[in-house]
C-alpha cells in the first residue's frame, strides 16, 4: 500500500501514513516515484502563504515510472520514465492560445479534486499542486507527466520538474539574459543555485550571488557565481530597514559599474525584492521568482519608476513551456553542463520530510531530495 506525507491542516505538523490510491481513471496516469524534491512552494502551501485544500499530500517536484494508465491516455505507457509536471496546460484557454502555457487557467485544476483516501477510512485527500509527490505512488492527469529522455538519472530528473525548469526559464525566457550581461541572484536555495548555473550557461558575466548565509559561498562559486555577497540584515519589527543605506546594492554597483543588467529574486520577500530592484542598473530588469505573502507590500515612488526606466516582472514556472524546455535541460544534464546534484544538500527518506521543512524555514542548505529507490 502506498505511503505518503500527509498535511492534515494548514500549519499543523505533517505525518507519514498509508493511503488508498485508486486505479487511474480516464485521462489519468499512475506513477511510482523514484525521487522527489522538497521545494519552498511546498512550505508555502503548508503554512497558508499559498492556498491549499486539506488534508493533502504535498510535493510537486518528482520523477518516476508509469505503472498504469487510464482510458484515453496515449502519450505514455506502463514502464515509461517520466517527470512530474505540476502545471499541465489545457491548450485551449486564452493564455494557452497566446503561447503563455505557464499561465493556463486550468493548470491547477487537479489540486482542487480528491485523488485518494487515508488508508482504512473515507477521509479524502487532495493532491498538492495536483501532483502529490511526497508519496511512494501518485495518480496525476496525463498532462501531469513529461517523458524523461534517456541518460538522465531519476535523482537528477526529479529537480527538473520545478527548480531547474523555473530557473532556466527565469534566465532565458523571463529575463532574456544575453552573453556578457551581468546578473545578480538573490537567495540561494535550490532555485537560486539553478539560476546561477543557467546564467553561467547563458554566458552572463559577472554573476553575483547574494544570500543571508555566508557558508553558501563555496557552493555558489562552484556553480557559476563570480562574486558573493552576504545579504543586508532584514527589516526590524517596525518595518524599517536595519540599515538606512543597505550595503548590497552599493557593492553591486561597485562590481558592475552602474548596477546589474538583470537582478533575479528567488526569495519572495518585499525587502529582498526592493534590494534586487535597487541593485539593477537604469534600463535593466528585475525578475521576481520567489513567492511571497499577499500582505508583504513592496513600495516604489512614482519618480523612481520614471527615472530608472527599469523593468519589474514576475515569473511563473520560468515563463516557459515545460514540454519544450525539458528536452533541452535533459541534454544539458546529460552532457555535464548543468550539475543538478550540486543543488542537493540533503538526501532523505519520506519520514525525514518534516525535518527538511524545518531546515528550509531556517534557510539552511538548498534542496532536500527524497530518494525512494
Amino acid at each position: 500500500m502506498p505511503r505518503a506525507v500527509v498535511l492534515t491542516e494548514i500549519g499543523a505538523p505533517m505525518r507519514v501514513a498509508e493511503i488508498d490510491l485508486p486505479d487511474p481513471g480516464p485521462g489519468q496516469v499512475r506513477v511510482r516515484l523514484a525521487a522527489a524534491g522538497v521545494c519552498h512552494s511546498d512550505l508555502s502551501l503548508s503554512n497558508g502563504t499559498l492556498r491549499q485544500p486539506v488534508p493533502a499530500v504535498l510535493g510537486h517536484e518528482g520523477a518516476g515510472t508509469v505503472v498504469a494508465i487510464g482510458a484515453d491516455v496515449t502519450d505514455v505507457a506502463p514502464g515509461d520514465r517520466v517527470v512530474l509536471n505540476w502545471s499541465p496546460a489545457c491548450g485551449e484557454c486564452q493564455f494557452c492560445r497566446r503561447g503563455e502555457v505557464y499561465l493556463c487557467i486550468h493548470g491547477a485544476d487537479a489540486a482542487a479534486t480528491h485523488y485518494a483516501n487515508l488508508a482504512g477510512s473515507q477521509t479524502p485527500l487532495f493532491a498538492g499542486l495536483g501532483t502529490a509527490a511526497f508519496a511512494t505512488e501518485t495518480v496525476v492527469p496525463a498532462g501531469g507527466v513529461l517523458p524523461l529522455p534517456d541518460g538522465v538519472p531519476f535523482q537528477d530528473a526529479a529537480l527538473l520538474g520545478c527548480a531547474v525548469l523555473t530557473a532556466y526559464g527565469a534566465v532565458n525566457h523571463a529575463a532574456g539574459v544575453r552573453p556578457g550581461e551581468s546578473v545578480v541572484v538573490f537567495g540561494l536555495g535550490g532555485v537560486g543555485l539553478a539560476v546561477l548555473q543557467s546564467a553561467r550557461i547563458a554566458g552572463a558575466s559577472p554573476i553575483i550571488a547574494v544570500d543571508v548565509r555566508p557558508e553558501k559561498e563555496k557552493l555558489a562559486r562552484r556553480l557559476g557565481a563570480t562574486d558573493f555577497l552576504v545579504a543586508d540584515p532584514p527589516p526590524s519589527a517596525d518595518g524599517r530597514a536595519a540599515d538606512a543605506k543597505p550595503a548590497v546594492p552599493r557593492k553591486i554597483r561597485e562590481i558592475t559599474g552602474d548596477g546589474a543588467d538583470h537582478a533575479i529574486e528567488c526569495v519572495g520577500r518585499a525587502a529582498t525584492i526592493r534590494s534586487a530592484w535597487s541593485s539593477t542598473r537604469r534600463g535593466g530588469s528585475t525578475t521576481v521568482v520567489g513567492i511571497g505573502r499577499a500582505d508583504d507590500k513592496v513600495e516604489f515612488s512614482a519618480l523612481e519608476l520614471f527615472h530608472f526606466a527599469r523593468t519589474l516582472r514576475g515569473c511563473v514556472y520560468g515563463n516557459g513551456n515545460p514540454a519544450a524546455d525539458l528536452p533541452v535541460l535533459a541534454e544539458l544534464v546529460r552532457t555535464g553542463q548543468f550539475d543538478v546534484s550540486g543543488l542537493v544538500t540533503d538526501r532523505i527518506g519520506l519520514d525525514d520530510v518534516p525535518t527538511a521543512f524545518e531546515r528550509m524555514s531556517a534557510g539552511v542548505g538548498a534542496r532536500s531530495l527524497i530518494e525512494f529507490e
